[in-house]
């Protein structure tokens, strides 16, 4: 099993900045991707970014390109999540997961393991 702890969150104004960590352990050497989704209330889970361990190739949403960078440490096994330019519109619980397939995917469905959230409330 992978365990995957976000930390991060907070309150900030628009425009602001936040930066999201996802710290894996476990069985890591069966992650391909660490991805970011959100959730914000009654609506589904989205995608919002995904990178490959190994490589650090990239994918974004529409929604957050230029304005978020993910990135990884593949010797402290963390992923993190830059966000700029913050929109109230942004404001959700942000999850990191875990997807042991070689192939990328935007779905939630295909990730293994999840964290147990972190709060991003962007106010306006």
């Amino acid at each position: 099993q992978v365990q995957l702890i976000e930390s991060g969150g907070g309150l900030v104004q628009a425009g602001g900045s936040l930066r999201l960590s996802c710290a894996a352990s476990g069985r890591t050497d069966s992650s391909y991707f660490m991805a970011w989704f959100r959730q914000a209330p009654g609506k589904e889970r989205e995608f919002v970014a995904a990178i490959r361990w190994s490589g650090g190739t990239t994918y974004y949403a529409d929604s957050v390109k230029g304005r978020f960078t993910i990135s990884r440490d593949n010797a402290q096994k963390t992923a993190y999540l830059e966000m700029n330019s913050l929109k109230p519109e942004d404001t959700a619980v942000y999850y990191c997961g875990s997807r042991s397939v070689f192939y990328y995917s935007t779905s939630p469905r295909a990730y293994d393991y999840w964290g147990q959230g972190t709060q991003v409330t962007v106010s306006s």
